[in-house]
C-alpha cells in the first residue's frame, strides 16, 4: 500500500532511536542483529521524510552480566541468562531515564522483548516523577506473564510483564522499579499463553484483547475504546510491538511465530489511531529476528509501521491531540 505524506498535518516530533543488540532474553539467536535491520530498512530516513527530528543513537553498548549477588545466582537457577538480562536491564532503565527526561520520543529497538523489562522500567519512573499514568500496550501474540516457577523454557522474555508488575521472584533483576499497576496493561493481539499463565493475567486483572474478540469485534472498534478510556491530561502511553503480533505470513523474521496474527491492514489501522490519540510516548520494537526474516520482508513491514505510528496516512488527517 501506498501512503501519501500530508506533511502539513503531521505534528513534529524530536525521536530518539535506541539500538538494543539484546539476544539474552529468547530461545534463538539472530535478535542481535535486530537494530541493524530497522537501519537498513530505512527507518530514520523515512521518520525524517515526515519531518520529524530523529536522533539515532546508536546501539547501547552490551553490559556485563551482573554477579555477586546472591538472589540473583540463585534466580540463574530457573531463569537462562539472568545475569546478563540483569545488566542490560539496568543499563536501559538509566538510558531510557535519560532520553525522557530530556523530552520527545525514546524508541528502542530491539532486540527480544526482555530489553522491556528496562525501557518499561524508566517509563514507569518517569510517569511517577511527573504524576502521570503509565499505561502500556502490549501488541504480542504472547502475554509474557510467566514467573521463573511457571516459564517452560525459563526464556525470559516470556518474563517481562511479571517483572514488571513486581513479581517478587524476579525482583533480584534489579530492585526498586516503580511497579506496573497491571490494571493499565492491555495485551493485543493475545493468541498463545501458557495454563499457568493465564491464571496470572486473569488474577491481576490485565484487560485482554485476543485474536479471537478481535475477530468479532473488530481492531478499530477495540482500539478506540481502549484509547477512549485513557485520561489524555494524565496518560503516558507506551507501545510495545513484537514482531509475532503480525501474521507470520506478513512478517516471519521472528522466533516465535505463532498464526493467526493481524493482518496488514489492521496492523496500519492500530499505528495509525494511536497516532492521532497523540499520547504515545515512549516505543520498544522487539523480537525482529532477520536471520529467520525472508529479504528483510519483516524489517521493511515493521518500518512501514512505525511511519504510521508518527504520522504517515493514506490521506492527511489532523491529530486528535498534538504529540509529545
Amino acid at each position: 500500500m501506498v501512503h501519501a505524506l500530508g506533511a502539513s498535518e503531521v505534528a513534529r516530533t524530536e525521536i530518539s532511536l535506541v539500538g538494543v543488540p539484546l539476544e539474552d532474553g529468547a530461545g534463538l539467536r539472530g535478535c542481535t542483529m535486530g537494530p541493524g535491520a530497522f537501519r537498513a530498512a530505512g527507518l530514520v530516513e523515512v521518520l525524517r521524510d515526515l519531518g520529524h527530528t530523529v536522533r539515532d543513537e546508536g546501539d547501547l553498548p552490551a553490559p556485563r552480566p551482573v554477579g555477586g549477588e546472591a538472589a540473583l545466582n540463585a534466580l540463574a537457577e530457573t531463569c537462562r541468562n539472568v545475569r546478563e538480562i540483569a545488566g542490560w536491564t539496568r543499563a536501559l532503565h538509566d538510558r531510557g531515564y535519560t532520553l525522557m527526561k530530556r523530552g520527545g520520543v525514546p524508541v528502542f529497538m530491539g532486540g527480544d522483548h526482555a530489553l522491556s523489562m528496562g525501557s518499561v522500567a524508566a517509563a514507569a519512573r518517569i510517569a511517577e516523577e511527573r504524576g502521570h499514568d503509565l499505561v502500556v500496550l502490549w501488541l504480542d501474540a504472547h502475554a509474557d506473564f510467566n514467573t521463573p516457577a511457571t516459564s517452560p523454557s525459563g526464556n525470559m522474555h516470556g518474563m517481562a510483564l511479571a517483572y514488571l508488575t513486581g513479581e517478587p521472584a524476579l525482583a533480584p533483576v534489579m530492585e526498586d522499579i516503580t511497579p506496573l499497576d497491571p490494571t493499565k496493561i492491555h495485551l493485543f493481539g493475545l493468541r498463545s499463553i501458557d495454563p499457568q499463565e493465564r491464571h496470572i493475567v486473569d488474577a491481576r486483572g490485565v484487560t485482554v484483547s485476543d485474536m479471537r474478540v478481535i475477530d468479532e469485534f473488530g481492531a478499530a472498534a477495540l482500539m478506540r475504546d481502549f484509547l477512549a478510556s485513557l485520561d489524555p491530561e494524565r496518560t503516558h502511553l507506551h507501545v510495545s510491538l513484537d514482531v509475532d503480533f503480525l501474521d507470520p505470513g506478513l512478517a516471519p523474521g521472528v522466533g516465535t511465530t505463532v498464526p493467526g496474527g493481524a493482518t496488514y491492514r489492521e496492523a496500519h489501522l492500530v499505528m495509525e489511531l494511536l497516532h492521532e490519540c497523540g499520547l504515545v510516548r515512549s516505543v520498544d520494537l522487539v523480537e525482529l529476528n532477520p536471520f529467520l526474516d525472508e529479504r528483510g520482508k519483516s524489517a521493511r513491514l515493521m518500518t512501514e509501521l512505525v511511519a504510521s505510528l508518527f504520522g504517515r496516512t493514506i490521506l492527511d488527517r489532523k491529530p486528535l491531540r498534538p504529540a509529545a
